[in-house]
């Protein structure tokens, strides 16, 4: 039991970015026949798809970097020897993380400013500082997850044995 419950958390981040795509296609599908098929369009949906994907993409891409399926350019680096390809993915980790933490420290403050100044969207009410904390948090899960994947790919005894 503890092993699921620990892959559910690991997957915490897709499993919010796979729901809201979900609630995003079935919304923006039942906007257009609410729109041209009975001519009553849904005023608050352009709003809501904003919301949306706003947390589709910062939770999806802690995902992207567990996972692999960001951006990287490995061919000139698969090229050269293995510790020196690990001396590489430290550098290219330390600097993506230093990213990440600057991002994290500056959405954390305009967070901390949309709290104080009690912003709310005009058409659905919802607080600002609600949708976008989502970017920190995203920061967070990125740096989690890009964590795990250096090690797991460099470091890890499995790696170790490969080596040898």
């Amino acid at each position: 039991m503890p092993k699921k419950l620990l892959a559910k958390l690991c997957n915490f981040d897709i499993i919010i970015a796979g729901i809201v795509l979900g609630v995003l296609i079935l919304y923006t599908f039942l906007a257009v026949i609410m729109r041209y098929f009975v001519n009553r369009p849904i005023y608050w949906g352009e709003e809501f798809q904003l919301i949306c994907i706003i947390i589709i993409v910062f939770f999806g891409a802690g995902a992207g970097f567990r996972t692999g399926s960001h951006i990287a350019i490995d061919f000139l680096v698969d090229f050269f020897p293995l510790k020196l390809q690990k001396v590489i993915a430290v550098i290219i980790f330390a600097m993506s993380i230093a990213v990440m933490i600057y991002f994290f420290i500056q959405s954390s403050a305009f967070v901390r400013q949309m709290y104080a100044t009690r912003r709310i969207t005009d058409i659905l009410r919802i607080p600002f500082y609600f949708i976008y904390a989502s970017f920190p948090i995203g920061c967070v899960l990125i740096i989690i997850n890009y964590s795990v994947a250096t090690y797991s790919k460099y470091f890890s005894n499995s790696n170790k044995e490969a080596d040898k």
